[in-house]
């Protein structure tokens, strides 16, 4: 496995943007230089990442969630 991210990363196994072999590794997200624990999915080339909006869930028990722009960061935290 290398050390490239996808552009595009979902931590729901429902999405096509789902990658488990990644998500194993621990990726962390730095959005706009700040750590971001509570990341859905991301987009390094478009610059955004879908973060949860509090605890709210839709009808289908889903999390809610919002959409910010900005420089976004990941990397793996196993690595020094």
């Amino acid at each position: 496995m290398s050390d490239e991210f996808p552009d595009r990363l979902s931590v729901d196994p429902n999405s096509p943007y789902y990658n488990a072999e990644i998500l194993q590794r621990d990726v962390g997200i730095r959005f706009k230089g700040i750590e971001k624990t509570n990341v859905e999915e991301y987009c390094i080339s478009e610059g955004w990442v879908r973060v949860t909006a509090g605890n709210a869930k839709d009808r289908y028990g889903n999390p809610l969630t919002i959409k910010v722009h900005g420089p976004v960061e990941p990397y793996f935290r196993d690595k020094k």
